[in-house]
């Protein structure tokens, strides 16, 4: 099989040519003869011509007299008794659609032949090689050149050709008036070098290339240099094909701890026209394990394109003869399909399906992969989404399908479907008409949403069992929002609004006491049937800025400026549960304890809130920057801008009609830069005023401020990350845009591995970054009671993560992943992996030093994409079942 790939993209390499070489075996009696010129420095020469220009008038095969222009940048030199022109250094010869540009050019008059080939400069190196385009061909190098432009027959030598990332190289290439080829002493390869660097390559004897097909003499494997002639063919067939063909998946071997031997992606690939093909693959294992995928993948220029993957395993676990031996069976199904905007303007239409057992990874190993990535995935997301455009833009509807599944618990949430219909706020009020600015009422804006849900969340394992459909709840909600903003006292902004929310239901909530031999119990009935909800809530508020500034010089601070943004607003909001609106019920259950029930509780989006809310919010928002010299500032000013606190805000909402603890907790947050803003901190938090009873640990309506305390802090959290060489994330964003703009029709596998160096900085290998450090510290406190010792205690959580790279030379690289748990005092994952670029392969060692995914893996694998299964890996294998 390795010899078809080889004969298939020889094929193409004759009609996509890119050609690099360097001298192999040239035409040795030719350069034998011209030695003298080739080595000669030819400033010397007392026949050059400074300009270097000449044409030769002839007659083409039709009889019509054509020109032969020449061009010679450094000079040429002219035999009048043999009539022979020598061209020396940036010679170039047009005649017809031939075109050729070499360093030594020898044109003989009297048998219409050229002979191009390079020169060897003071370093003794060959340069300045022919490059030559043929009529319809596209321009390659050679080492060197006999063409007869009368007959138009070409005969290079040392040509070396490439084709998707391999590369085909020949002693000897001759062309015959019947546009057939042939090649004397080839060999194929994944290097763009004349030796390749790995020494690994195909030898091809001889070959006869037509239009149609291709003949070669006896191919043998070349490894090292040493030929492995019993490795061979004595001679191959092959059709020429200009598109996909149909044809045998070769399997590749190894072995795995628990599954035995096995040979893996054997199959079959169908193509049925340009735009859709499909492949079969499986994989076997001798202890009788196997799995077996279908991939098809679809495309329709400028308009869609997507692809479709289902998978199998069959896994056998335990020992045979003992009670855990068993068979697993497990499914895997993705989709992804992506619509262009200019096919349909207005509509989209988008799908990422990722849907099975939750034990397929793990079963299957990924589908005999070790992705490590799939492998310590927990969670499965699957969503198609729908949307549409109407009334110029004002009105935009969209669906969705969703699926969430975590794979640790079995746990399975489906939204079949969802769906939203937004209209834009628009002034009820307002004229086309008007003239002038508007009056108070036209300032007036109306909104309008409606969102519907079909939701389910059951485990996996029962998912499609029983009365599936009835596991569905739903509903519908609308909101209505009615504002208006206006300018007050000139320095203060009034907002007042007014949100109307109505709920549609398809079910509601009954409890009732059922009468059994031992007693009563509580039964929780669900009634199937029409009802709806509604509640509204008014709001009012000011705001306004406050500006402070602080311009007396400090050190190298020049000024300090200080931004407060007070806010307050008044909130109204009746009580729903009152017994006129219907929607709470009193109910004493079967220990005599009351309670009062929403018979809209758990629906999709909750029920109107009990109790009567009259609040008066409150926030504040705080910004400080602060001028300072800077001494390397070239633009004149010496001044530069730093921020100190960003977005420090405090908030709260205090209940004036409330029964008991009427203040609310105060929430804080910030955010703020240091060094040149390399390093951002985010910090959140919250104060709680009240105390808590120290027998239950809940809140009590008392104040801390009795206590001795303003407040007592319920949670806080603080994050900060930095990288020590901004350089590294810098080269790989212009890295991955120059990739988007390079491969605008991507496959699915390159799509998700330039998605996975979008987010992950370690799946990207870049040598021209010699090193690249980068941390990050997250820190998290709450507060819990303590039923033992009856007081709070902390709840701290706090780790580090670090990960970089280094190069070791500049075709070694290092990399590595790792974290600590300062409360556990224990590392987290880390993962170290070896890179080595071989030119025209590529080598990778990962190791996992410990934990549950203790192992490692050695990959070698060619860099050319039609080679990306000739690789060579080896693996320790802790996979346990």
């Amino acid at each position: 099989m390795l010899f078809l790939l080889v004969g298939v993209s020889f094929v193409r390499a004759q009609e996509e040519t890119t050609l690099k070489t360097r001298a192999l075996n040239a035409d040795t009696t030719e350069k034998a003869q011209d030695s003298t010129l080739l080595l000669q420095d030819t400033s010397k020469n007392n026949f050059r011509d400074v300009t270097g220009q000449d044409t030769v008038v002839m007659k083409d095969s039709s009889g019509l007299e054509t020109t032969v222009s020449i061009v010679a940048n450094d000079s040429s030199w002219n035999e009048v008794s043999k009539n022979i022109l020598h061209l020396f250094k940036g010679a170039k010869v047009k005649y017809q659609g031939f075109e050729l540009a070499a360093d030594y050019i020898r044109l003989d008059r009297n048998t219409n032949v050229l002979f191009a080939s390079g020169v060897i400069d003071h370093n003794n190196k060959y340069v300045g090689r022919p490059v030559v385009v043929m009529p319809g061909e596209a321009p390659i190098a050679v080492d060197s050149l006999l063409y007869n432009y009368k007959s138009q027959i070409p005969k290079t030598f040392g040509v070396l050709t490439e084709v998707d990332g391999a590369f085909i190289q020949a002693r000897e290439v001759r062309k015959n008036i019947y546009d057939e080829t042939s090649l004397y002493s080839g060999l194929y390869s994944t290097c763009n070098l004349p030796y390749p660097h790995t020494h690994f390559g195909i030898h091809i004897s001889k070959g006869v290339i037509t239009q149609k097909q291709i003949i070669a003499g006896p191919s043998y494997l070349v490894v090292e240099n040493i030929p492995l002639k019993f490795l061979a063919i004595p001679f191959g067939f092959f059709p020429k094909q200009d598109k996909k063909s149909s044809g045998f998946l070769f399997p590749s071997f190894g072995e795995d701890a628990a599954r035995g031997f096995s040979m893996r992606d054997l199959g079959w690939y169908l193509t049925f026209n340009d735009y859709w093909d499909t492949e079969f693959r499986g994989n076997l294992y001798s202890k009788g394990s196997w799995e077996a995928s279908m991939r098809t993948q679809y495309i329709v220029n400028y308009k869609f394109n997507g692809n479709f993957a289902l998978r199998y395993g069959s896994t056998i676990t335990g020992i045979e003869g003992t009670e855990n031996y068993g068979r697993n069976k497990d499914f895997n199904i993705t989709w992804n399909h992506t619509q262009r905007q200019e096919a349909n303007p207005g509509t989209s239409f988008t799908a990422s399906v990722n849907f099975g057992t939750s034990s397929y990874f793990r079963n299957t190993a990924a589908n005999g992969s070790y992705d490590y990535n799939q492998l310590t995935n927990n969670r499965m997301n699957s969503s198609i989404s729908y949307g549409k455009v109407f009334a110029d833009g004002k009105v935009n509807f969209t669906s969705s399908l969703r699926h969430d599944q975590n794979l640790a618990t079995g746990d399975v949430s489906l939204e079949l479907p969802q769906f939203s219909l937004n209209v834009s706020t628009f002034n009820p009020f307002d004229s086309k008409d008007r003239v002038g600015e508007q009056k108070w009422y036209q300032r007036i804006t109306v909104g309008y949403s409606m969102q519907g849900r079909n939701f389910v969340s059951t485990k996996d394992t029962i998912l499609f069992n029983g009365n599936f459909l009835n596991q569905f709840t739903n509903g519908f909600q609308h909101n209505i929002p009615v504002s208006l903003s206006l300018n007050v006292l000139k320095y203060f902004q009034f907002n007042t609004s007014m949100n109307y929310t109505e709920r549609w239901y398809l079910q509601s909530v009954e409890k009732r006491l059922l009468n059994e031999i031992n007693g009563y119990s509580t039964v929780r009935d669900t009634v199937q049937g029409f009802k709806r909800a509604y509640d509204y809530s008014v709001s009012s508020g000011l705001s306004t800025k406050v500006y402070g500034n602080f311009n007396k010089p400090i050190g190298k601070i020049q000024a300090m400026r200080h931004v407060m943004t007070p806010s307050i607003n008044v909130n109204y909001r009746p009580d729903f549960a009152a017994p006129r609106y219907g929607y709470y019920r009193d109910f004493v259950d079967h220990n005599g304890a009351y309670s009062r029930y929403s018979i809209f509780e758990n629906g999709i989006y909750g029920s109107p809130s009990q109790g009567r809310s009259f609040g008066i919010g409150f926030s504040v928002d705080n910004t400080l920057e602060a001028k300072i010299r800077d001494d390397k500032d070239t633009t004149g000013t010496g001044i530069k801008k730093i921020p100190i606190l960003q977005g420090l805000s405090f908030s709260g909402n205090y209940n004036a009609v409330a029964d008991s603890m009427k203040l609310s907790p105060i929430s804080f947050s910030g955010r703020t830069a240091l060094f040149d803003q390399k390093v951002n901190i985010n910090f959140n938090g919250t104060f709680d005023p009240y105390s808590y009873d120290k027998f239950s640990g809940q809140r009590i309506d008392r104040y801390m401020v009795k206590d001795g305390k303003l407040a007592r802090l319920t949670n806080f959290g603080l994050s900060f990350d930095y990288s020590f060489n901004p350089n590294a994330s810098k080269s790989r964003n212009n890295n991955i845009d120059s990739l988007k703009n390079s491969m605008p029709n991507m496959t699915d596998e390159q799509a998700q591995a330039l998605a996975r160096i979008s987010t992950d900085p370690n799946a990207f290998v870049d040598f021209n970054i010699p090193w690249n450090l980068s941390g990050s510290f997250s820190f998290n406190y709450s507060s819990i009671f303590d039923t033992e010792r009856r007081e709070m205690k902390p709840n701290i959580t706090s780790t580090v993560n670090l990960h970089g790279d280094f190069n070791v030379t500049p075709k070694w690289k290092v990399q590595f992943n790792t974290g600590f748990d300062f409360v556990r005092m224990e590392s987290s994952m880390s993962q170290i992996n070896i890179y080595r670029d071989l030119h025209c392969w590529d080598m990778s060692v990962g190791w996992v030093p410990f934990g549950r995914y203790k192992s490692f893996n050695v990959t070698i694998r060619a860099k050319a994409s039609i080679l990306q299964d000739l690789k060579l890996t080896k693996r320790t294998s802790h996979f346990t079942y």
